[in-house]
């Protein structure tokens, strides 16, 4: 890869790292290496504007990394929204573009309120469903917030994200109850089906299964990216072909629509508000979206990051199919 794109992939896979989300991390690094050696993404891929207007755009990702796609285009929204407001960007011909904060995180520390999601293979029932009929779909906001820190949600539309169940998978663990349904629809506490067998539920019911269907509208159909089974697994399939993924990316400007100014300390009045409200016996705090990230984030600019054992599995397998040697003990449960 060029090196501007190969810093960018590792800035994105460590940031999620420090941040404590250590499923949508380095873990990944494997996976996408697997599918840049042997053509499922291109190394030297492009991501180009195929389509826009003054607050719209549309990228073609060319199989390139989803990171590079990505961040191509949230800038293009970013750089628009400092024009008109506000902006979207669509990106097709994609692939697992990481942890969906990443890229509202670039907008936010800039000053704009960035917006992502993307679409994904189906993972995730609809309430009532048999199987899988959308992926976990996940959606980002940040918001910038003055003093504090960048309100900061990345969320799966399922009840918990894939990686999870598979790490359990992996383990051999139980998990919750609410988390996965069967091959016969019915919740179960067993993973070693998935993803072969059952689906995950979707977060909130009907609620996380609607905001899904529009993540796929904006990620997917509007972008003309692969929908629903169309979408390959940049996971499971043979690593040979294009996934085909879909992202859409909104920022917005408050000093355009805001000229006045005060929009961050509005923001920071409201968290002040929420971080004074009353809390019920035994809570020490409230907090806002992204305030446990952040803490992660600032303890391992410190003290590194531990990493969990199948961090340390996965990264193993990356320095096999690298060359490069692992600096960490063969066994060792944990590496910083």
């Amino acid at each position: 890869m060029e090196e501007e794109d190969a810093v960018l992939g590792a800035d994105v896979l460590a940031t999620t790292d420090a941040w404590g989300v250590f499923t949508h991390g380095t873990k990944s690094l494997a996976g996408y290496l697997r599918r840049l050696r042997i053509g499922g993404m291109r190394p030297k891929g492009r991501p180009t504007v195929v389509a826009e207007g003054g607050a719209w755009g549309i990228v073609d990702g060319d199989s390139s990394l989803g990171m590079v796609a990505s961040a191509f285009a949230m800038r293009l929204a970013m750089a628009k929204a400092r024009q008109q407001g506000i902006a979207y960007v669509g990106v097709r011909n994609s692939c697992h573009f990481g942890a969906a904060g990443y890229y509202t995180w670039l907008a936010a520390r800039e000053g704009l309120i960035g917006i992502s999601m993307a679409n994904d293979i189906p993972s995730v029932a609809a309430p009532g469903s048999r199987g899988a009929v959308l992926g976990s779909n996940p959606l980002s906001y940040a918001i910038p917030a003055g003093r504090h820190r960048p309100m900061l949600l990345d969320m799966s539309t399922a009840t918990v994200a894939g990686g999870k169940v598979y790490a359990a998978r992996t383990r051999g663990e139980r998990i919750p109850g609410n988390w996965l349904i069967g091959g016969d629809g019915r919740p179960t506490t067993d993973p070693s089906g998935y993803p072969e067998t059952g689906a995950l539920m979707p977060a909130a019911g009907h609620k996380g299964y609607g905001i899904s269907l529009l993540i796929e509208t904006l990620s997917g159909v509007l972008t003309g990216a692969s929908t629903t089974w169309r979408v390959g697994s940049w996971m499971w399939d043979d690593g040979r072909s294009p996934t085909g993924h879909g992202a859409a990316f909104l920022a917005i400007d408050p000093r355009v629509i805001a000229p006045s100014g005060d929009f961050e300390r509005k923001v920071e009045a409201l968290i002040d508000e929420l971080h004074a409200s009353p809390r019920a016996d035994g809570v020490d705090r409230l907090l806002v979206p992204g305030e446990m990230e952040w803490e992660h984030f600032d303890r391992a600019m410190v003290q590194g990051i531990e990493l969990p054992p199948d961090v340390v599995a996965n990264l193993e397998k990356a320095a096999s199919l690298s060359g490069v040697q692992f600096p960490c003990p063969a066994g060792g449960a944990s590496a910083t």
